[in-house]
């Protein structure tokens, strides 16, 4: 992906090498929840489950001793990162207007490691991966995750990069919408886990809709840059997760939605480039 010569965003807190010693975090959720929160792509419920067992409350962040200091390869990805999020900023603002969603409010990043505190409230960004909190309207990103991708899952690349960035934007522009923790109204009588499943596929729709429209106006997608995220998407699909961790698959469990219908969507959002089409909630489930 070309960034080369465009801005870093402004809205950004760096807290790495700070840590909130927090006396609550997610640590004790167990079993398929945090198997899908662990899939770094989570955020559109994280919020709610954080603040469920964060309940004893918060300590202030603070900095550790004042000797952290990061590498070149992470100051190159955390100055990527402010490319892309200002890239979003900018496709976001512009996609607003012309297609009629009012004006435009860009969320905050947060870098971060070990321990944060956030309004949804206190968590370890090793257990969660990067999330969105709508309390705040913040991202939080720790840095050695995305540089971990290729181990991880297998795949990697600059535009696999954006697209972590670009899915947790996608979280704030459901925000925005009114679409984040609102009972689907198409389909009322669904489960949690289905309306989750819609959530994360609209984000995952929404960041196509930003790659469509960052390559269109700044032709910056390169050959295999496509490939990159739909690979990624795949991976992070909630039956390989749940056959990779615990052998089988529960489509019941879903969160975050199969391989295939995280590439549609994806896909789909960078086949369209408007919002419009991307109304995950009213579609029946089975034809996600």
């Amino acid at each position: 992906m070309r960034l080369d010569g465009r801005r870093e965003s402004n809205n950004v807190e760096d807290r790495r090498g700070m840590s909130g010693g927090a006396k609550a975090g997610i640590g004790g959720i167990g079993g398929i929840i945090l198997i899908a929160i662990m899939t770094f792509l989570g955020g559109g419920d994280l919020g709610d489950v954080i603040n469920n067992v964060a309940e004893q409350g918060m300590t202030e962040q603070v900095a550790t001793d004042g000797s952290y200091t990061p590498s070149a390869e992470e100051e190159e990805l955390a100055s990527f990162t402010k490319k892309v999020l200002a890239s979003t900023e900018d496709i976001w603002t512009r996609v607003f207007q012309e297609q009629g969603l009012g004006e435009y409010r860009a969320p905050t990043l947060v870098l971060c490691s070990g321990h944060v505190n956030t309004a949804c409230g206190a968590a370890q960004m090793e257990q969660v991966g990067p999330f969105y909190c709508s309390g705040d309207e913040k991202l939080y990103i720790d840095l050695s995750f995305m540089s971990s991708m290729q181990q991880q899952f297998g795949t990697a690349g600059d535009f696999a990069y954006a697209y972590v960035v670009a899915h947790e934007v996608g979280h704030h522009v459901q925000h925005l919408m009114g679409h984040l923790h609102q009972r689907n109204k198409y389909f009322p009588n669904e489960t949690e886990n289905q309306t989750s499943v819609r959530t994360e596929l609209q984000a995952d729709f929404l960041a196509g809709v930003w790659g469509y429209n960052e390559n269109k106006i700044f032709s910056s997608l390169e050959d295999g840059d496509i490939e990159e995220a739909i690979a990624i998407a795949a991976q992070i699909g909630d039956d390989r997760l749940q056959k990779r961790y615990q052998g089988r698959v529960d489509e019941d469990a879903f969160t975050h939605g199969s391989a295939k219908q995280r590439q549609k969507w994806l896909y789909k959002g960078l086949s369209s480039g408007k919002v419009s089409d991307g109304n995950t909630y009213a579609v029946p489930y089975n034809d996600l």
